[in-house]
């Protein structure tokens, strides 16, 4: 039977005292420093009254996916609610929340947040098995929701958390590593607000923090303003990633990656740039997975503000499975482009271009790429090359041995004694 409790109206007391403004049972909030009145907070406030904030928890199960089954508020009764382990997440949704200067009123919901999980305590369910999920503000109300647990919530998961008056301020009033546990971060929108219009943090704020794409820019974001609003989720859905793409992202990443656990492997370096060619493969204690089974990796929390890089889709399956092939050609020597696709027992990949330019035997060429499919086991590779050039003599070029490097370290090696013309696939098996 489904349970709906409506949110009722509370007599919160409250009393303002020059800087600073108390709510029964949440306690008492300050506009000094580092709250407000610092470089990234130049104005003094203080946050909302609890019921204008409007915090409501919306409950979702296993047989609920789509529509709530229940709405709350913090104190409601919560011992008539029968919570199945691991069968349930909580939605908390405030209707009132504008991007800048209710900054403050982060502290008012990870106040209430930290209240609903302090009850769940009381109703044998430990901290250490909470796992808190922010999307930009919401990731600050996590931390500040983790912060007065004293970092007894087992997870915290910030998804993009926001830049404005949040970077550069002090651990006390941002997500940071010390909330929790663990605290992993994914940034998708971490450009500067000015002039670029990032909402999301280039700052690190967790044990592991993820730079998808680089962080700024995500593929599929840089469409014609006519095809990113008529989108095929309807008009406000593509209005909503017209406005703000990237820094939605990081949730629509963390959504994928729930059902594509090795698909979103992360890899350890010092920038993006350098991770295009210089990062792979995972070392021996394996990477991190962004998203959802950021907990398995087994050196979650070896350090604070480790930085993974990876790249993903331009649209949904966004998840990419990353391979380095190297290939050693043979017969003529010719200018043009060679490409390879990978057939394995989980799957076959579309063809990808390892090298272009002269194409000379005994050369070896390597490169990486991020293919859509997780082909498994390799059992072979195709090869292919093109110059769109007329040659009378119909030269011919092969590949004498490709070897294929998945991300975990294994090597796949194939070879043949065969050449072809241009535009004729060339089948390498297993040496």
């Amino acid at each position: 039977m489904l349970i709906l409790v409506k949110l009722i109206s509370l007599k919160l007391f409250w009393v303002i005292s020059g800087k600073e403004v108390c709510y029964d049972r949440l306690g008492c909030f300050s506009d000094d420093s580092p709250w407000s009145g610092i470089v990234e907070r130049p104005l003094k406030v203080l946050p909302w009254s609890p019921a204008d904030v409007n915090t409501r928890f919306l409950l979702y199960t296993n047989e609920n996916q789509d529509n709530y089954q229940v709405k709350f508020l913090m104190f409601s009764a919560l011992s008539s609610i029968c919570f199945v382990k691991n069968t349930y997440a909580i939605h908390i949704k405030n209707i009132k929340y504008p991007i800048f200067y209710t900054h403050v009123n982060s502290a008012i919901l990870g106040n209430i947040l930290k209240r609903f999980s302090f009850q769940q305590t009381q109703l044998g369910y430990s901290p250490s098995n909470v796992h808190v999920i922010g999307h930009s503000l919401g990731s600050h109300a996590a931390g500040e929701a983790g912060r007065r647990t004293n970092g007894a919530i087992g997870r915290i998961t910030g998804l993009d958390p926001a830049e404005p008056c949040f970077e550069g301020t002090p651990e006390l009033v941002r997500l940071d590593p010390s909330d929790a546990q663990f605290v992993d971060a994914i940034h998708t929108d971490s450009a500067p607000i000015v002039p670029n219009l990032g909402f999301g943090m280039s700052q690190t704020v967790g044990h592991l923090d993820f730079f998808p794409n680089g962080g700024i820019e995500m593929p599929g974001c840089q469409k014609n303003i006519l095809s990113q609003i008529v989108d095929i989720d309807g008009i406000w859905e593509g209005t909503r990633d017209f406005a703000a793409c990237n820094h939605l992202r990081s949730y629509k990443y963390y959504a994928d990656s729930i059902v594509n656990p090795t698909g979103f492997a992360a890899f350890s370096c010092s920038s993006y740039s350098v991770f295009s060619n210089k990062c792979f493969p995972c070392p021996s204690g394996g990477c991190p997975q962004m998203g959802h089974y950021a907990d398995r990796y087994s050196g979650k929390t070896n350090g604070v503000g480790q930085k993974f890089y990876l790249n993903t889709g331009d649209k949904s399956n966004f998840s990419r499975w990353r391979y380095k092939v190297s290939v050693t050609l043979s017969g003529q020597k010719v200018t043009g482009h060679m490409l390879v696709s990978l057939f394995g027992n989980a799957g076959n990949s579309k063809q990808y271009e390892i090298y272009k330019g002269s194409l000379q035997p005994g050369y070896t060429h390597s490169n990486e790429f991020d293919s859509d499919v997780d082909v498994g086991d390799l059992q072979k590779v195709k090869f292919i090359w093109y110059n769109n050039v007329i040659n009378p003599s119909l030269p011919k070029v092969g590949a004498s041995s490709i070897t294929v490097e998945r991300n975990d370290g294994r090597v796949f090696k194939f070879c043949s004694a065969e050449t072809v013309r241009e535009d004729v696939l060339l089948t390498l098996t297993a040496c």
